[in-house]
């Protein structure tokens, strides 16, 4: 049995541009989605999965600067057909899109016995494609207010960058539905359209899809003649100038990107922390020491031991309602320590919790360093009473 003809349809370059719109396409609309609907189980799930919600951000950017990418090339290759190989434009949309529309309309309601005729390109695909055309119009203009919105509202109102987010949103919602209702519907449900895999429909999804187009093909007037030498001449002027042109919308892309640090960061994740939340009110700062006391290294506890404890630490502890059962205005209270040991070792100031706790230098009655040598040589010395 004999293969059915098969005609070419798109080449390796139309191809190649379509998977990279739907790369580029679904990133963003997966990291643009999951912040958009932030609060649903499922994006919760996905920013989690591609690492967090700054990492999501990122790709989104790097998806979009593929896509303006992608439109620096197609507008070099559509400029590159129309003006160096005079190709037909094709895609333009006409009164004939608008009969044929009419036509499919009354053809789905049985009002009419068949399809419209249509040629190189339906008028769904022309819908689709000037759909697209005007959708990342939308998304640069708004994701540009956005990434910049310290820049978009020193020429415009504040509330460009709230009235951009919700376009932005709106617009990426619509596509992604247009893409899942519309296009899969077309080329996957009612009929399967193989030819952005291998490039090629058969003669019989010609005649259903494309019946004008397959009478020029056979009749040779799908495409125009070329003289070769004027072909080259159009070559000759259109690389330069698109040179430029393409420099000038990628030093574009590179403003786009780089133009400012966007105002809207994520805050890091908060701690739990412990913090020392005092029982009573911090006492007031005690008096400096006298010159007399700040001169004499006193080397017994009526000495003058019992008079620095007292004025610096007697607040807190002292008498019976000493923090911690801890009385330091007393000898033998001070001996006898508190709650948590005691505060005074004789000949032991390393354990000595007086010493210890004073050592931090952060405590409510902070004593002197001059203060804190002399108790410890008076500690070391058996912490003597008179």
């Amino acid at each position: 049995m004999a293969k059915p003809r098969r005609y070419l349809r798109f080449p390796a370059a139309y191809r190649v541009e379509h998977w990279w719109l739907a790369a580029s396409f679904t990133t963003l609309a997966v990291t643009g989605l999951v912040q958009k609907y932030a609060g649903a189980g499922i994006a919760t799930a996905v920013v989690g999965l591609l690492g967090g919600v700054e990492t999501v951000r990122v790709i989104h950017r790097v998806a979009a600067v593929a896509l303006m990418l992608e439109v620096v090339y197609h507008l070099g290759a559509v400029a590159y057909r129309l003006f160096v190989r005079h190709a037909r434009p094709a895609m333009l949309p006409g009164l004939d899109d608008v009969r044929a529309a009419l036509q499919a309309f009354r053809h789905n309601l049985g009002l009419a016995k068949r399809r419209p005729q249509q040629g190189r390109y339906t008028f769904e695909e022309k819908f689709e494609y000037w759909s697209v055309v005007w959708g990342t119009l939308v998304m640069a203009v708004t994701g540009f207010m956005m990434w910049n919105p310290i820049a978009a509202t020193r020429v415009l109102p504040g509330q460009v960058v709230p009235a951009a987010k919700a376009a932005h949103g709106g617009e990426a919602l619509l596509a992604v539905l247009a893409i899942l209702v519309w296009h899969m519907y077309h080329v996957v449900l009612r009929q399967l359209n193989r030819s952005m895999f291998d490039g090629h429909l058969t003669e019989d999804e010609m005649v259903e899809e494309h019946p004008l187009e397959l009478a020029d093909l056979k009749a040779g007037l799908a495409t125009r003649p070329v003289d070769p030498a004027r072909q080259k001449r159009r070559a000759r002027v259109f690389f330069p100038v698109y040179g430029v042109i393409a420099a000038a919308l990628l030093f574009g892309i590179y403003r786009f990107v780089t133009f400012e640090h966007t105002a809207i960061d994520t805050l890091p994740p908060s701690e739990r922390v412990v913090v020392f939340a005092p029982l009573t009110p911090t006492p007031f700062p005690t008096a400096l020491p006298t010159r007399a006391q700040s001169a004499a290294s006193p080397t017994t506890w009526a000495g003058g031991i019992d008079d620095w404890l007292s004025e610096t630490c007697g607040m807190c502890h002292g008498g019976d309602s000493a923090i911690a059962g801890l009385d330091l205005t007393a000898y033998a209270a001070a001996l006898e320590g508190g709650a948590s040991g005691p505060a005074i070792v004789p000949g032991d100031p390393e354990n000595s919790l007086l010493l210890i706790r004073q050592a931090a230098g952060n405590h409510p009655g902070q004593l002197t360093g001059e203060q804190l040598e002399a108790i410890r040589a008076w500690i070391e010395a058996g912490a003597p009473e008179r």
